[in-house]
């Protein structure tokens, strides 16, 4: 039997990046996927790529920033699935700049579709994931960079997530819920984006990684993710992981 069969989960930013990986490799395993993020269209593509590969998936338009389209995507995941086991908080803006230049509405919205929506979503989710439940956050090594110039920003809203973390691990392990973050580095759109847009910085960032390779998103990230949900980890929680082939060292 598949390890993750019968359990239902929710991932946001799955249309594409690490967050599709993810969704890939929890339907692998057995589980049902609800997709949720802004663009439809790519949810849809994710949802198709899973049945194609004898899965089960369920794309919901949904905008973390917002409360009332985090609540109503819950729900929609409820009454399709009848059930929410798994939740996987990977949607975010990031906020990337000087802090000369950066703006308040770039901060905000880091923060609005990071830690503030992880939280949110992770109360409205606490109902459902009692008695057996996993939470999956997504951090960053940005935070522990030696030189922060530029990524302060993006650094501390992913540092956020992770005290958030820590806190639910803490408070809700006696309800049966398991909370981890991961910190990923994995060749999603984004990452191609940044490689492309500072060439020198990205090189001389991946000369780093002692295994000297980035991550597949779903073959390294997703995997991972899906054993972390699973039964062969039941007794890890409140831990931050770093899934980068060994650049960042958490201490």
């Amino acid at each position: 039997m598949k390890r993750l069969s019968g359990k239902v989960a929710l991932v946001t930013g799955a249309g594409q990046g690490v967050g599709q990986g993810i969704a890939f490799a929890l339907a692998a395993e057995g589980a049902r996927v609800a997709l949720a993020g802004r663009t439809l269209s790519k949810l849809e593509s994710t949802r198709r790529r899973i049945e194609e590969r004898g899965g089960e998936a369920f794309a919901v338009e949904c905008n973390v920033k917002q409360p009332d389209s985090l609540e109503s995507c819950v729900k929609a995941v409820v009454k399709r699935f009848g059930a929410l086991n798994i939740l996987v908080n990977n949607a975010q803006e990031v906020p990337l700049g000087q802090l000369q230049d950066l703006t308040d509405q770039a901060f905000t919205a880091g923060w609005e579709s990071g830690p503030l929506a992880t939280f949110r979503l992770m109360k409205l989710c606490y109902p459902h994931l009692k008695g057996g439940g996993s939470i999956v956050n997504l951090a960053s090594a940005a935070g522990f960079r030696w030189d922060s110039s530029g990524y302060c920003a993006y650094g501390a809203v992913k540092e956020a997530i992770r005290q958030l973390t820590r806190g639910a691990a803490c408070e809700w392990a006696a309800d049966g819920i398991r909370t981890n973050v991961i910190l990923p580095l994995a060749d999603s759109e984004a990452l191609q984006g940044w490689e492309a847009a500072r060439p020198a910085e990205a090189a001389a960032y991946f000369a780093t990684i002692p295994m000297r390779r980035v991550g597949k998103c779903e073959d390294d990230i997703g995997r991972f993710v899906a054993t972390l949900c699973s039964e062969d980890c039941r007794y890890v929680n409140g831990q931050s992981i770093a899934l980068d082939g060994g650049q960042a060292y958490l201490g």
